[in-house]
């Protein structure tokens, strides 16, 4: 069973502490859409600022809509559109201050003003990527991103 604790500490405290929660979230499940709908959920519910977390699978075209909490999503992203399209192309992190700057962006939620989105990939192969957003301008940081990017790692790493 598990048991939602509150994060304290520094920032690089609480995300180490959700690092910890994550692993134990995944320990022993091989499943993707098992860890990737519990991941999101433990993100959503631990971090402040958010409407939206979730994970797009690549299915070897485009990315398609994963488990994911918040309003309902886009279900399909092509590779050339968007953060979340940019992030599976370049297979580098998005760390967007302001999404409506972002030339191209996809607004599947109006409220979303910043966006943090990982590349999931494993041996090179891209595998999809985890995507969260929030409404408030300016809401990630390095920190933020090198906790995610940790999260990200986790899920891939469950991976069969």
């Amino acid at each position: 069973m598990f048991a939602n604790a509150s994060l304290t500490g520094s920032k690089p405290e609480q995300y180490a502490q959700l690092l910890e929660q994550a692993r134990g979230l995944v320990y022993g499940e091989s499943d993707r859409i098992a860890n990737a709908a519990n991941l999101a959920a433990l993100v959503y519910h631990a971090l402040p600022d958010l409407n939206w977390v979730g994970f797009y699978l690549y299915d070897g075209k485009e990315l398609v809509v994963g488990p994911f909490q918040g309003l309902p999503a886009c279900v399909r992203i092509p590779l050339d559109k968007g953060v979340c399209g940019a992030a599976a192309s370049q297979r580098v992190t998005q760390r967007i201050e302001d999404v409506d700057a972002f030339p191209g962006h996809i607004a599947c939620d109006a409220a979303s003003r910043s966006e943090l989105v990982v590349p999931l990939l494993r041996g090179g192969e891209l595998i999809g990527v985890f995507d969260i957003d929030s409404p408030v301008v300016g809401r990630f940081d390095a920190e933020d991103q090198a906790g995610l990017e940790a999260i990200a790692e986790v899920f891939v790493g469950a991976l069969p």
